[in-house]
């Protein structure tokens, strides 16, 4: 009988060694065919071990950051299309960014008739990114095209924190902060919030963060220069990266030289020259939120506080502070805070989604120096922390976009939804359509929409609205009577909370 196959008097995991002693068994490579008792057919422990060499290179910890991206990609694609399909749109701003879109794609000059008839959005927020997504539009015109493209941006991101986090902390706490980050709640809102520029924003900031801790200089003024293009206030943070790069070389190196100057000169000739050559009135539109005269209110002290802490505190334990990379969340926390717009201040909305990436690779940063402090209890928080980060996001994520996934209801279609789309489409293609929020997504690919109430003068050929708080097809008409008092309109049909008018006659 062999004794490195004998049974250790039915002890598992052990062995029968040469001298008659017990050890323990050996872990070889084949886990899975160890743990079948030695009695077991030989072809189920053939098939145990081939089932092991297979699966081994998809178990590789050089993966671990690639299957967390596509984890995260199917979580928030699956989010924003079950969205998309219930018609349940946040806002009006996918049609915005649907019709600039559409205008790449078809040749044409970024046109966004939601804002003001023929506004150029080149004019409002400076996003020339948004053309990269002409050809992928050309071939499926669909808002649908616009949030895959989002969630495999903001997924994209994923894998360099993941990555970062491995590199310098391990493969658990790596994985850890990359779960964390994927389920942040700064990005889940964003992925909540239909589509905005920023998506190309994230894995941008991400990229250069990683190659900044690397000290890969070159990769990191690469990855940030592009960032001038996403919009007009992120050349403030690409010079501040370019920044950080001499904080962190101690020396005149002449890239970060150059994405410093390069960062701040695209931002004042964007604000300037750009945007104001684009915009109607020959001006940024945007200073009137900021500055004594901008009119409204300063941020109060204590919401200033809060999204503060809720940018540090669930994220990163508040250890982001102990890392200089904490500088590149500056340039955007300073213009929110500064501007007299409420809705900049808080955690709403899409607006923190550009600051995980920075405050995660802050804390990648803070965390190996911490872990070799003198003072115990900080180097045993130190420890604990990625732990910790990945349960208060499981924890937060109850209450986020993402748990509606574990919601059976998310998967069925709510009943009213197909009797409003065959209503919308007996709006012809090419038509042009006064509409609110809801009814955007299924005509912004198709016909030329404005926002009700801004159409210049012109009547449109339908009138497409969500009835709301009792409304009735009658008061509908006499609205429409009174926005266009010189054309006539009758009902087209009805479904669900949607009504649709179409003109008869026009003086």
């Amino acid at each position: 009988m062999d004794t490195a196959a004998a049974s250790a008097g039915g002890v598992p995991g052990r062995i029968l060694g040469e001298d008659g002693t017990t050890v323990p068994r050996p872990r070889t490579a084949d886990a899975a065919a160890d743990a079948i008792s030695p009695a077991a057919p030989g072809p189920l422990r053939r098939a145990a071990r081939h089932l092991e060499e297979r699966t081994a290179p998809l178990r590789a910890a050089h993966l671990d950051p690639y299957w967390t991206a596509g984890f995260f990609f199917l979580c928030y694609a699956l989010l924003s299309l079950t969205r998309f399909r219930d018609m349940s749109i946040s806002s009006w701003d996918l049609g915005i960014f649907e019709q600039a879109v559409r205008g790449y794609a078809h040749f044409g000059a970024p046109i966004v008739d939601l804002k003001g008839p023929g506004t150029n959005i080149l004019g409002d927020h400076f996003s020339p990114v948004l053309i990269v997504l002409a050809p992928l539009y050309r071939l499926f015109p669909s808002g649908q095209t616009l949030l895959i493209t989002q969630a495999a941006l903001f997924a994209l991101s994923v894998l360099p924190v993941t990555r970062a986090a491995a590199r310098y902390l391990g493969r658990l706490p790596g994985l850890a902060l990359g779960l964390a980050y994927g389920m942040s709640w700064g990005v889940q809102k964003a992925v909540d919030f239909d589509f905005h520029e920023i998506a190309f924003a994230l894995p941008l900031l991400a990229f250069a963060l990683e190659a900044v801790l690397r000290g890969r200089w070159t990769a990191a003024v690469c990855w940030a220069a592009p960032l001038v293009l996403v919009k007009e206030d992120l050349g403030v943070t690409a010079a501040t990266i370019g920044a950080l790069a001499l904080l962190r070389t101690r020396r005149a190196s002449p890239l970060p030289i150059a994405l410093v100057a390069f960062g701040l000169s695209a931002t004042a000739l964007t604000l300037g020259v750009l945007i104001p050559a684009f915009n109607g009135s020959g001006s940024y539109d945007y200073w009137s939120k900021f500055g004594a005269d901008g009119g409204g209110a300063t941020i109060p002290l204590d919401t200033a506080l809060r999204t503060t802490l809720w940018v540090l505190l669930p994220t990163t334990g508040l250890l982001a502070l102990r890392s200089p990379l904490l500088l590149v969340a500056l340039p955007t926390l300073g213009w929110r805070f500064l501007s007299h717009e409420p809705h900049y201040w808080g955690i709403d909305w899409h607006y923190n989604a550009v600051l995980m990436p920075v405050v995660f690779f802050a804390l990648i940063d803070a965390l190996p120096r911490v872990r070799v402090a003198t003072r115990p209890w900080l180097r045993s928080y130190a420890h604990h922390l990625p732990a910790a980060v990945l349960a208060a996001a499981l924890a937060l994520t109850t209450a986020l976009p993402l748990s509606r996934l574990t919601d059976a209801a998310t998967y069925r279609t709510p009943p009213g939804v197909p009797a409003a789309e065959r209503l919308l489409d007996r709006i012809p293609d090419g038509a042009t359509v006064e509409s609110d929020i809801r009814p955007l997504s299924r005509l912004t690919g198709r016909t030329r929409v404005f926002w009700t109430g801004d159409t210049g003068g012109l009547a449109p050929d339908y009138i497409a609205l969500q009835l709301r708080d009792n409304g009735t097809a009658r008061q509908a008409l006499a609205d429409a009577a009174v926005r266009h008092p010189r054309s006539t309109y009758v009902v087209l049909g009805g479904a669900a909370d949607l009504l649709v008018l179409h003109r008869t006659s026009a003086g």
